[in-house]
C-alpha cells in the first residue's frame, strides 16, 4: 500500500480513549454511585442512545438560528433521529410511555454515554459519561429534593473525598424569574438569553463584567468573536448584577417583593428545614449566581463545585465547572397532564479527570499471578495450575508463547506490573512443589518453593 494511503491511528477532536490508572478509577467510581443510587431507593433503567430529534429539542442550543447545532443528528430514511445529548429527554419519553405501568413517583438510575457536539478542552469532551437519578410523578418537592442533595454528598464522600473538597450549590429558578417580572423582561428569548448569562458567571474568561455585557447589547471575547446579548437597558443589567452578589436568602427574601421570588425563596427554605433531619446538611449552600443555562428548569437547582484545584495538562489552574447538577422540571411536551420531575447527573469522565489530581484517592487493579512456562512438554501440568488458582478465585494467567526464554516471560510480567510469577520446570514438578518469584520485591533473595498444600496462601501474601 502507497504509505501517503496509509491511515493514521487517530481520534476525532473532542473524543477519548481511557485506560490505566484513569479507567481503573472510572471504574471504582462507577461502582460507588451504582451503589449509592441502590441504597437511596433508585431502579435501574437503560434507553436508547439514539431518539426522535422531535423528542430530543433544543433546550442546548444557545444559537436560535440553529437550534440543533450542540446535537449530533441524522437523517434516517426522511426522519430526523439525533444522538442523545443528556439521559433526560430519554428518560422523559420512557415514562411518558409507560407511566401506566410504573409506580408513582418513580425513581431511576441510568448510567450511559451522551453526545454533544461543542468545543472540547478542560475536562469536557463530545462523547461523555453521565450518571442520573430522576423521580418523576407526584411527589413533595421539599423531600425529594433534600433527597437528592444527600445522595450527592453521600457519593462524594464515599468517593473518598472530604467535606472541605466540594459543596452543592443551590438556588430556584423562581427567584429570579419574579426578578425579571419586576423588571418587565416579558420575551422568552430575551428571557432565556439572560438565563444563559448568569449561567457563566463562573465560566473562565467571564465573570461579573462578562456578564454584564451579554445582559447588554453584546459580548466580545479574547478572540474576537462576538456574542450578542440579551439587550437590556443600562438599570435592567444593573439589577441582575446586584442581584448575583447577593449569596444570604434572608437578604434576598427582603430585597424582591416579588410574589414569584417569594415562592422560590419559601420553597428554599422549607429544602434546608428537611435538611436537617439528614447528615449532609452542611454541605448545601445557598448561591443565587446558580441558575442552569438549560430552558427545561421551573423550580430548584443545583450544581456540585469541587474546592480543590484542579489543573489542565499543562500545570494551569482551571475551573472544570460542575461535577453534579440538575434540578426540577415539569413535563408538558407530550399528550396528557403535565407531571413533575426532579433529578441531578454525575459527569463521571470529568469527575474523573479532576479526582486524578487527588493523590489519596486512586484505584487498583487486581492483576493476576503469571504461570511461566518452562517446558512445552509440560504443558497439561500448567494448565492444571491455572485451574487450581482460578478455582480459589486467584487472578491468573498462563504465558501464550511456550517456546519464550524465561526471561522474556518476566520481562512481560514486569512491564505489566504483575505481583507474583510461578516458576516450574522438571525438578518442581518431581517433588510436587512450586517456585514463587516476587516480582515486586527488592532484588536478591525474592523467591521462595512451597508446597501445593501453602500454595494459595503464600501467593495472597504477594497480592
Amino acid at each position: 500500500m502507497n504509505k501517503d494511503k496509509q491511515l493514521k491511528a487517530i481520534l476525532p477532536s473532542g473524543f477519548q480513549d481511557t485506560w490505566g490508572d484513569a479507567l481503573l478509577l472510572k471504574k471504582k467510581l462507577l461502582g460507588i454511585i451504582e451503589r449509592n443510587f441502590i441504597k437511596f431507593g433508585f431502579s435501574p433503567l437503560e434507553t436508547s442512545p439514539m431518539e426522535l430529534s422531535s423528542i430530543i429539542g433544543n433546550s442546548l442550543a444557545e444559537d436560535a438560528e440553529n437550534p440543533m447545532a450542540g446535537i449530533f443528528t441524522y437523517d434516517e430514511n426522511g426522519t430526523d433521529v439525533s444522538l442523545r445529548y443528556d439521559l433526560s429527554q430519554g428518560f422523559i419519553r420512557f415514562y411518558s410511555q409507560n407511566y401506566l405501568d410504573l409506580p408513582n413517583p418513580y425513581k431511576r438510575y441510568q448510567i450511559g454515554t451522551v453526545f454533544r457536539r461543542e468545543k472540547p478542552g478542560n475536562g469536557r469532551y463530545k462523547s461523555f459519561g453521565q450518571c442520573d437519578v430522576d423521580i418523576i410523578g407526584k411527589f413533595d418537592k421539599k423531600q425529594a429534593n433534600a433527597e437528592l442533595c444527600n445522595i450527592i454528598s453521600s457519593t462524594f464522600l464515599e468517593m473518598g473525598l472530604k467535606k472541605s473538597d466540594f459543596v452543592i450549590n443551590v438556588s430556584n429558578r423562581k427567584i429570579v424569574q419574579g426578578l425579571m417580572q419586576d423588571l418587565k423582561i416579558v420575551d422568552d428569548k430575551q428571557r432565556q438569553k439572560v438565563l444563559r448569562a448568569i449561567d457563566k458567571l463562573d465560566k473562565p474568561g467571564f465573570g461579573i463584567k462578562g456578564v454584564e455585557e451579554l445582559l447588554k447589547k453584546e459580548r466580545t471575547d479574547a478572540s474576537g468573536a462576538v456574542t450578542l446579548g440579551a439587550n437590556l437597558s443600562d438599570e435592567q443589567a444593573s439589577k441582575i448584577i446586584e442581584f448575583l452578589k447577593v449569596k444570604d436568602l434572608n437578604q434576598l427574601k427582603k430585597q424582591i417583593d416579588n410574589e414569584t421570588t417569594q415562592e422560590g425563596i419559601k420553597e428554599l427554605e422549607e429544602l434546608f428545614e428537611v435538611l436537617k433531619y439528614g447528615e449532609y446538611a452542611d454541605q448545601v449552600k445557598f448561591d443565587s449566581a446558580k441558575i442552569r443555562g438549560l430552558d427545561i428548569y421551573t423550580g430548584w437547582i443545583v450544581e456540585t463545585n469541587l474546592k480543590f484545584d484542579v489543573t489542565n495538562p499543562k500545570g494551569k489552574i482551571i475551573d472544570p465547572g460542575s461535577c453534579c447538577s440538575g434540578g426540577e422540571y415539569l413535563v408538558t411536551k407530550f399528550k396528557g397532564d403535565p407531571f413533575l420531575g426532579s433529578g441531578v447527573s454525575i459527569g463521571i469522565d470529568r469527575l474523573v479527570f479532576c479526582l486524578l489530581q487527588k493523590k489519596e484517592i486512586e484505584a487498583k487493579e487486581s492483576k493476576p499471578v503469571l504461570i511461566c512456562v518452562m517446558e512445552e512438554s509440560y504443558l497439561e501440568k500448567y494448565y492444571e495450575i491455572l485451574n487450581y488458582l482460578r478455582q480459589n478465585n486467584i487472578n491468573s494467567e498462563i504465558f501464550l508463547e511456550s517456546k519464550k526464554k524465561l526471561s522474556k516471560q518476566l520481562d512481560y510480567a514486569n512491564r505489566r506490573k504483575l505481583p507474583v510469577a510461578i516458576i516450574c520446570g522438571e525438578n518442581e514438578f518431581k517433588d510436587n512443589t512450586f517456585t514463587l518469584k516476587n516480582l515486586l520485591g527488592s532484588k536478591g533473595n525474592n523467591q521462595t518453593t512451597v508446597t501445593k498444600e501453602k500454595l494459595i496462601d503464600e501467593i495472597r501474601k504477594f497480592i
